[in-house]
C-alpha cells in the first residue's frame, strides 16, 4: 500500500511523511506489514522533480482508498548493500551499489527518459530502523534495492 506523488528530493518530507497514514490503513483493517516501509522510485531526477512512492508491503489488504493506493512490487534480481548511518549519506551506498554493477558487467533495469530523469525498473529503498524506536538517525539501517536488467 502507498502513497505515490511527485517530489523534489530536497522535499521528500512531503510523501516521507505520510508513513505513518500509510500504516494505520492496513492496520486498521487487521493486516499487519510484510516488511519494512518503502521508498520507491518511478522515476529519479535529481534536480527536478522525481516519481515517488512511500509505502509498506502488505500480503493482502484493504481496497485502495483516497490517496493510497494497493500496487506490486515487481519480481527479478536486485543489487541489495546495507546502509548504517544517516540517510543523508545514503547516495555513498548507491554509488558503490553502481560501480560494484559496473565491475560484474551488470545493467540496471532502468533507462533516461525523454525528461533526462531515469524511467523503468524498480528502485526501492527500506528502512529496516523503527525510528520511534531508534531517533538516532546516524544509527538506521537503509537496504536500497535496484532491479537489475534480465
Amino acid at each position: 500500500m502507498a502513497v505515490r506523488r511527485s517530489v523534489r528530493m530536497d522535499g521528500f518530507a512531503v510523501i516521507a511523511d505520510r508513513l505513518p497514514e500509510i500504516f494505520g490503513r492496513p492496520a486498521s483493517h487487521g493486516t499487519a506489514p510484510a516488511g519494512p516501509p518503502y521508498f520507491r522510485f518511478h522515476t529519479v531526477d535529481m534536480a527536478g522533480e522525481s516519481d515517488a512512492e512511500a509505502g509498506v508491503p502488505v500480503l493482502s489488504g484493504p481496497a485502495p482508498e483516497g490517496h493510497i493506493a494497493v500496487g506490486i512490487l515487481p519480481a527479478g534480481h536486485y543489487g541489495t548493500p546495507t546502509h548504517s548511518g544517516h540517510p543523508d549519506k545514503l547516495f555513498d551506498a548507491i554509488t558503490r551499489l553502481r560501480e560494484w554493477a559496473a565491475e560484474q558487467g551488470l545493467e540496471w533495469d532502468m533507462a533516461p527518459g525523454p525528461d533526462g530523469a531515469g524511467h523503468g525498473g524498480c528502485r526501492i529503498e527500506s528502512s529496516l530502523t523503527d525510528p520511534r524506536v531508534e531517533p538516532d538517525m546516524e544509527r538506521w539501517e537503509t537496504v536500497p534495492a535496484f532491479r537489475l536488467a534480465d
